[in-house]
């Protein structure tokens, strides 16, 4: 079923972006529904970040259409920039201005009224816990504070739609869970959200997801209809030797990859195979392993078969 044009945020076609000889985006196309957090899942260098530089119009693509908002981007760059937020990979505020003064600034660059601008600046500090440390400078604050101040000021002005560029890469375990749930929140009052990550959990979370690899989207959809499309069953195998079995079963027809977890061995095998425990446990390799079992596939395991190893 096709969403209607006011439920889509984001529609891009054939989207490319070349530098010089190198193509750091090649033929992207993308349908982004409101009310969704929406993930550009892969590896440093898969184009993620050129890609929502894109789609923000900080980036000119070289060839292809995208509209944001039922913008044209990036003829209409100007009047998107009021209706989206951005959160950067790397902290972008003042460090030697204090959270207050980084808020009070932000706020006329959005050209918010003096009334409005007061009354947003106490709601976003008291919603992510910044009223204490209001003449903090930002270049003094540990990672977890800072990550809070940065979406405070990209959710100023109230932006119909969220770009978070690989938002906690520097932040501690307990910072990241409780920055995702501040997201749900964001989405529950409906801002759309779009984020890159190249964690895999955190992609788990999203609503749904594109897999990007050299500049291209390898898949596309919400976690769980991936997994179940994948492609192949994931067995796990304990016993000695694992190091062994994995060089052995590489390369083996119907093993598509192999990957040692702590005490076991997750070997993802071709769905052609119907019983892939008896496939696996009728090997020689495995001989003597003390247990094979069928197992739950994870995110992990569709970036696998969509991309590099699983796909060679």
């Amino acid at each position: 079923m096709i969403a209607p044009a006011s439920d889509i945020v984001v529609r891009a076609e054939g989207l490319v972006k070349k530098f010089k000889n190198f193509r750091a985006v090649d033929g992207l196309d993308l349908t982004i529904e409101r009310g969704m957090i929406y993930g550009f899942l892969g590896p440093n260098g898969s184009g993620k970040t050129t890609a929502m530089r894109m789609l923000t119009g900080l980036l000119t693509p070289t060839e292809g259409t995208v509209e944001v908002l039922g913008l044209s981007v990036p003829k209409d760059a100007e009047t998107l920039k009021y209706k989206i937020g951005y959160m950067t990979q790397t902290f972008s505020l003042y460090g030697d201005l204090t959270v207050l003064e980084n808020l009070n600034f932000m706020s006329t660059i959005y050209g918010l009224p003096r009334k409005k601008r007061q009354d947003r600046i106490r709601e976003v500090m008291d919603r992510y816990e910044l009223t204490d440390l209001k003449d903090r400078f930002a270049g003094k604050m540990s990672g977890g504070q800072r990550q809070r101040l940065a979406l405070a000021t990209a959710v100023l002005h109230e932006p119909q739609l969220l770009f978070l560029d690989e938002p906690t890469s520097a932040v501690d375990p307990e910072s990241r869970r409780h920055f995702w749930e501040q997201l749900f929140d964001l989405v529950e009052n409906g801002t759309s959200i779009i984020v890159t990550t190249h964690f895999m959990d955190e992609a788990e979370r999203c609503h749904k997801i594109a897999i990007l690899e050299a500049g291209q989207k390898r898949a596309d959809g919400a976690p769980k209809e991936l997994m179940a499309a994948m492609g192949a069953n994931v067995v796990e195998i304990e016993g000695p030797n694992l190091r062994e079995i994995r060089r052995h079963l590489l390369g083996t027809a119907g093993v598509m990859a192999a990957a040692q977890l702590g005490a076991r061995l997750r070997v993802l095998v071709d769905d052609d195979i119907r019983d892939p425990r008896s496939f696996l446990k009728e090997k020689p390799e495995t001989d003597g392993a003390t247990l094979i079992e069928q197992v739950r596939p994870n995110l992990e395991d569709v970036f696998v078969t969509a991309t590099g190893e699983g796909r060679q």
